[in-house]
Formats: C-alpha cells, structure tokens, sequence
C-alpha cells in the first residue's frame, strides 16, 4: 500500500491505502503475536504489510486473492490512472480473498480471539471493497 505514494496524486486512492495500512498492520502484528506465544514460526513476511517486498507470491495460491510476483512488478511499473485501477483491482481481490479466510475461520475457529478478528477482518475488508468498487466505477 505504501506503493501509492509517487505512483498516484488521486487522494480517494491514497487516502484507501493509508486506511488499508492502518487496519491490517495490527491485525498482522496481532496473529504474529499468536504465532510466537504459541512458540510458532512468525512469516518473514510479516512484518510490515505496508511494502509486501520479500514476500513469495508465486508459491501463495493457497491463499485466495495473493498477487504474484508479476503483478506487483506490473504494479510497481505503473502510475498514474493506470496505477490506480490496478491496484484497487488487485486489492479488490486481495480482500475478496481476505474475507474467504476470515469467514471460514468464523465457521471452523476454535480459538474465541481469532474468531472476533475474524470477524472485524471481515467486516473491515467488505467497507473497503464498497469503497475500491466506487472508486473503479467513477
């Protein structure tokens, strides 16, 4: 999402990825915590969702609506309106994504905490995709 910056001067596109940054970087932050109180591995990949530099997108098709590594190499390459559409494009279904696994882990969750992020995830991620779809559509 910090990819925005430089790439696009539209505010309503800046504004989304700065919203978008201060949403799921506790979210992630939260779920790594889990991970190393449960004594688990933590994703090199973790850290700072901001940049998503490092990160294996090619093998992540486990993961509904991951990008790969050539659509960040595209992102990376555009600007302006072009910019703009890809990346609401692509986080549109990032979070489409996003809210597959959320909904699934409100379903099957056992662990009660997991289960109230979920839920926030899901719900924050279906008011970002209204916002990406007006957006696209203007």
């Amino acid at each position: 999402m910090r990819r925005a910056a430089g790439r696009t001067w539209n505010t309503d596109v800046l504004g989304l990825a700065a919203q978008i940054i201060a949403a799921q970087q506790p979210e992630i932050d939260t779920m790594s915590g889990w991970l190393k109180s449960w004594d688990k591995e933590v994703p090199a990949d973790s850290s700072d969702m901001g940049e998503m530099e490092g990160m294996d997108h090619g093998s992540s098709s486990d993961m509904p609506g991951m990008m790969s590594d050539e659509d960040m190499a595209s992102l990376e390459a555009s600007s302006g309106s072009a910019f703009d559409e890809q990346f609401l494009t692509m986080m549109f279904a990032h979070h489409k994504g996003a809210i597959e696994m959320a909904s699934q882990e409100e379903v099957d969750g056992t662990y009660n905490h997991a289960v109230d992020l979920a839920k926030r995830i899901r719900a924050d991620q279906t008011a970002e995709i209204s916002t990406m779809q007006k957006l696209l559509s203007s």
